[in-house]
């Protein structure tokens, strides 16, 4: 049996290291797309059983040469400006990063006549402004896109129907909510909260929590969790996998306490 080549853009990030790992204990062959300043600290440990190519995703020509280089059967496309605030700052880059890298990709898959299955990563933020009587949020609700990063994710969103009606290829789209878990960036709310909890546990600081609001409500889910999803045996065309949520309302973040999921 052939062993399955994965090719995970962001592969340094959160969830691609995690992603990783998921898939290098499930056999297979992972290579990894990088530019040449990411840090890499999260994927060390992983080095001598990945390939990694660097590329520039907002050329077409390096993207190119990365598919023609990894030969994938899927591609898992992490790489992103994530960070909603830092998309009121920078909302042009924020949108030629997700959404002119993504259609980097597909052209030159286009190009390429690649058949390999692309998972397009889309976000909670996509569906923006949801009034009270549309909880819980369903996959129909409308997307009322509301900050930059949020209409980002539309672009790409729609793009990747766009390129499944127009050109048959094999195209899943997801929408993550939020999830978190070890190597969470510091300037995202849990990770920040348990980094001052720890400083404080250390001495290093005095027993206060800063935080900015904390009454939105988030559903979270586990990385790990995550990457169990998006992992391809888990997926077919135009639908990624779904669980069925767990009883009970989303907690605000004032409220929210740890659980395990299952």
């Amino acid at each position: 049996m052939a062993v399955m080549r994965v090719l995970i853009t962001g592969i340094t990030g959160f969830v691609g290291s995690h992603l990783t790992e998921f898939a290098l204990e499930r056999g297979a062959e992972v290579i990894g797309a990088l530019r040449w300043r990411s840090k890499t600290e999260h994927i060390e440990p992983l080095r001598d059983r990945i390939t990694l190519v660097e590329c520039d995703l907002r050329d077409v020509l390096s993207v190119r040469g990365l598919l023609e280089q990894a030969r994938p059967d899927f591609i898992i496309h992490l790489a992103a400006q994530s960070f909603v605030a830092a998309s009121w700052q920078t909302p042009s880059e924020t949108l030629w990063t997700n959404a002119i890298c993504q259609m980097n990709l597909f052209e030159a898959m286009r190009q390429l006549g690649s058949s390999a299955r692309f998972l397009v990563i889309g976000s909670s933020e996509e569906y923006g402004l949801v009034y009270p009587d549309e909880l819980p949020i369903r996959e129909t609700n409308p997307l009322r896109p509301l900050s930059p990063y949020a209409v980002s994710k539309v672009t790409q969103d729609l793009m990747g129907w766009q390129y499944f009606k127009s050109y048959g290829m094999h195209i899943v789209r997801a929408r993550a909510f939020n999830h978190t878990g070890p190597r969470r960036g510091e300037t995202f709310a849990t990770s920040n909260f348990a980094k001052q909890i720890a400083e404080m546990e250390a001495g290093l600081r005095e027993p206060i929590v800063q935080v900015g609001d904390l009454k939105p409500t988030r559903d979270f889910s586990d990385v790990l969790d995550r990457a169990d999803a998006e992992f391809p045996d888990r997926a077919v065309d135009g639908v990624a996998h779904r669980d069925p949520p767990g009883p009970g309302a989303a907690p605000a973040l004032r409220r929210t306490s740890p659980a395990r999921l299952s």
